[in-house]
């Protein structure tokens, strides 16, 4: 039997490209491949897809050509120059085992940990041996080789659909050719590149009649291209195909979705859907050839050294597999290991010189591959990184270095970015009038995060304490690495619910203290209406709410009466903790949320070590039995009242009341419709008035107008390709000078709150107009008037008009200040939904 210098498993760019150099290099080989084609992972490419080279700066090194282009060009070339560097390949090769079939290696056993559907365990192990290594395919060959290249990718292991349903015929999970579908509702599930893509190529002909719609479970696509995520904008914004974000998949049946959105459930009809929500590696397969991964994490990756050698001496892993699955990537991957393979081990990789370039501000001699494992081991959150991934995370994100006193961010700075401490420490000014009072941050942790999860400005000043090391971590390349690397999700999650509870708690708690607390602590998406609490059960876990809003209710005379709104930062459900008793009342999201779910065992615990807390919580709970109270007692005698009462706040949640942080409400009883806050909102504004005082619904005497909720996850942010909107300090979302007209947040608003407009021509004083008939006089001036006074008015470009509760102006919002009757007010939710009002409203 002839044994090989190599045997390549699988021949996608990476398999390919070292194949081609083998060969080039004169090395005895043979690619081995599953089916009758070269590349499945590019064959199964939807048809005329578009191949992106990416990224543009790195360069080339494999000995075969790839350019952008579409997906059969790319395939015809590699076909050609695989058969003309006379590569050895053998088609329906599939492997099924590779062994060694030398000595055993000498304390080399490896434990591999199989988990069954029941959630319990078993574990094995198996020596490992020296090569050379018998390949066995599953037709019963068998073949030698000395080294063996595993480049077999992710793609035959893609992430299946777990809900109800998804097993059904109309589930599929690759697209060949978008062309042969024609009048049909089709559902992509997954934000990624390949969802994208199918997506637009169901789109993209008019004449085939779809109804195309993705569906991202984010509000981002951190994982895609950025030419895709314009593409798939594009293509939203023309009407040829409906985005929805933060959704997931519900339930699947015969003809029909139902989907669990931010807003609420949604059903609609639905003929077909196309999964696309990733792959995680062959673990079984990979683990049997005694190659062992970094976690035992689903997405883990296998443990590599910097030449792609794995844990098993002589089997390398490159590619997808290896855990840096861009096509140039992947090709290079190929030409180095066969070049490591042959003794060239000071070789350094392709994307040496840019890390070099971001790496060279920083003190000492350390190399490239130095810093990085430095960075690696330094920062909690890339701990769980493999070398691979570090390379390439590093490509989309900063380090430097801060003198001791430097400013990192300051207070009320715009900013998303999340920073780890790789060395020294940095402080944080927890008071903005006294900056000597600082809380340090010490090496190893994070910063940063409440932009990153929030959107929201900086919330304090940090600067660094001594001189340190920081890694800058982009929104986008943050999103992907909690989406790619579980255990970096696990301690930006830990870090995030650690801070919130020292925040809201407070009680002279330290991280120490909160333990035990936060590993039995989970986080929990919750859909809009569905309950964490329900009055008269059994219970004692305690909720944060960490986005969203939630609403109380207490059932009385078999209705629900409408208790309190709670936002974000608030917690519910201490009472079960204290004394054990029934839930006394439902809570309900009133909105999509996230709650942080703290078990009552280890609460209990920290209750009784902490009586500080324990007496706080003891007011909060006094308060809620106190309201409890009050409606037992009023029940009978004004039961009109509280049917009014909860009408109306089951009304505002309705109108979007559950995520706003600020609301403008009208009382129709004393609005003589004078139109003054439209006009002062005007008058304030350039012009442009910011409501709409006649629009917006109405229940009783309570009026909603169009004007801005200020919403706390604010739905314009999610795609301003200028990034022109903010989140001022006290709240008010506004959109700055560099808005560019795109349109994009009037479409994404679901309150139709934004208006597209000029800005008209400045007015005379209101005095000319008022002595002398000079201007249009108060308010916004017409269209006529504009065009009349600048020539130019017509030409000019719409921009993006919507509230911005009068940021630095005296006395508040000019609408509230303007209105005669005081029948314009705003508020925020919490201070307007209590039931408690109603004691001022019949006391």
């Amino acid at each position: 039997m002839t044994t090989y210098r190599i045997a390549i498993v699988g021949s996608g760019p990476a398999g390919l490209s070292a194949a081609a150099h083998a060969a080039r290099l004169g090395l005895s080989h043979v690619l081995l491949e599953k089916t009758d084609h070269l590349s499945d992972t590019i064959y199964k490419y939807q048809k005329g897809k578009h191949v992106m080279a990416t990224p543009s700066q790195l360069v080339l090194r494999s000995p075969l050509d790839f350019d952008a282009g579409k997906r059969e060009a790319v395939l015809d070339t590699w076909s050609e120059q695989t058969s003309a560097a006379q590569v050895l390949v053998k088609y329906h090769a599939e492997v099924k085992a590779i062994v060694g079939t030398g000595e055993a290696i000498a304390g080399s056993i490896m434990k591999i940990v199989s988990r069954k559907r029941d959630g319990t365990s078993e574990t094995r192990e198996i020596q490992r041996l020296a090569p050379p290594y018998r390949l066995t395919l599953t037709n019963g060959e068998e073949i030698m080789a000395d080294t063996v290249i595993l480049a077999i990718g992710t793609q035959g292991n893609p992430n299946l659909m777990a809900c109800p349903g998804g097993n059904l015929p109309h589930v599929q999970y690759q697209l060949d050719d978008p062309t042969e579908y024609t009048d049909e509702h089709i559902f992509v599930i997954g934000g990624g590149d390949a969802g994208i893509e199918n997506a637009l190529g169901l789109a993209a002909d008019p004449a085939q009649n779809n109804t195309v719609t993705l569906v991202n479970r984010s509000a981002d696509f951190a994982t895609a291209k950025d030419a895709n995520v314009k593409a798939l904008l594009a293509a939203r914004d023309s009407g040829r195909m409906s985005i929805m974000t933060e959704t997931t998949t519900r339930s699947i049946e015969p003809g029909w979705i139902t989907l669990d959105s931010r807003d609420g459930e949604v059903r609609a009809r639905c003929d077909r859907v196309i999964a696309r929500m990733g792959s995680a590696p062959p673990r079984g397969f990979v683990e049997g050839c005694g190659v062992e991964f970094a976690s035992g994490d689903r997405l883990a990756f296998p443990k590599l050294s910097a030449t792609f050698e794995s844990t098993a001496p002589g089997i390398y892993v490159v590619g997808a597999l290896a855990g840096y699955p861009l096509i140039k990537h992947c090709m290079n991957q190929g030409h180095d290991v066969v070049e490591f393979i042959n003794g060239n081990l000071g070789l350094k990789p392709a994307d040496e010189p840019i890390l070099e370039a971001k790496l060279a501000g920083l003190p000492g001699n350390r190399s490239v591959a130095d810093w990085l494992e430095y960075l690696r081991a330094s920062v909690s959150i890339l701990t769980g990184m493999s070398s691979l991934q570090m390379r390439e995370f590093m490509l989309d994100s900063t380090v430097k270095l801060y003198r001791a006193g430097d400013v990192v961010f300051e207070r009320n700075a715009p900013g998303s970015s999340l920073f780890g401490i790789a060395q020294g420490q940095v402080l944080v000014e927890v008071n903005p009038s006294d900056p000597s009072i600082t809380v340090p941050v010490g090496a190893g942790t994070i910063f940063g995060e409440v932009g990153l999860i929030s959107g929201r400005r900086r919330g304090a000043t940090i600067r660094a304490g001594s001189d340190c090391i920081l890694v800058e971590i982009s929104r986008n390349a943050a999103l992907k690495l909690m989406s790619q690397v579980p255990s970096a999700a696990r301690e930006i999650t830990r870090v995030t619910t650690e801070r919130s509870l020292l925040q809201i708690f407070k009680s002279g708690l330290a991280p120490a203290d909160l333990v035990d607390v936060i590993a039995a602590s989970k986080v929990e998406t919750i859909r809009a209406g569905q309950s964490i609490i329900k009055e008269g059960e059994i219970g004692d876990d305690i909720f944060i709410i960490r986005s969203g809003s939630m609403v109380v209710e207490k059932s009385l005379g078999g209705k629900p009466v409408f208790l309190s709104y709670v936002p974000a930062g608030s917690f519910v459900g201490e009472m079960g903790v204290i004394d054990g008793a029934p839930r006394s009342a439902t809570v309900r999201a009133a909105v999509k949320s996230d709650v942080i779910r703290l078990s009552g065992e280890p609460f209990r615990a920290l209750l009784a070590a902490k009586p500080q807390l324990l007496d706080k919580l003891r007011g909060e709970m006094a308060s809620r039995v106190s309201l409890n109270n009050f409606i037992e007692s009023k029940k009978d005698s004004f039961s009109s009242v509280v049917d009014m009462y909860t009408g109306v706040a089951n009304f505002l949640v309705e109108q979007g009341v559950g995520e706003a942080t600020d609301v403008l409400l009208i009382d129709e009883k004393l609005c003589v419709g004078c139109d003054n806050c439209e006009k002062a909102c005007a008058d304030t504004h350039d012009g442009l008035s910011r409501l709409d005082r006649e629009a917006g619904r109405t229940y009783a005497h309570l009026h909603v107008p169009t004007s801005c909720r200020h919403c706390e996850h604010p739905h314009c942010m999610a795609d301003c390709p200028p990034n022109a909107i903010h989140r001022g300090p006290t709240g008010e979302v506004y959109i700055d000078d560099t808005c560019i007209g795109c349109g994009n947040c009037q479409r994404n608003c679901p309150y139709g709150v934004i208006r597209m407009d000029k800005v008209p021509p400045k007015k005379p004083w209101l005095l000319s107009w008022f002595l002398f008939g000079s201007g249009p006089g108060p308010g916004e001036p017409s269209s006529k008037w504009s065009k009349k006074s600048d020539p130019a008015y017509a030409e000019k470009a719409k921009k993006a008009i919507k509230c911005d509760m009068c940021s630095g102006q005296e006395g508040g919002p000019a609408c509230v200040r303007a209105c005669p009757t005081g029948a314009a007010i705003r508020v925020s939710p919490e201070q307007f939904l209590g039931v408690a009002l109603m004691g001022r409203d019949n006391g």
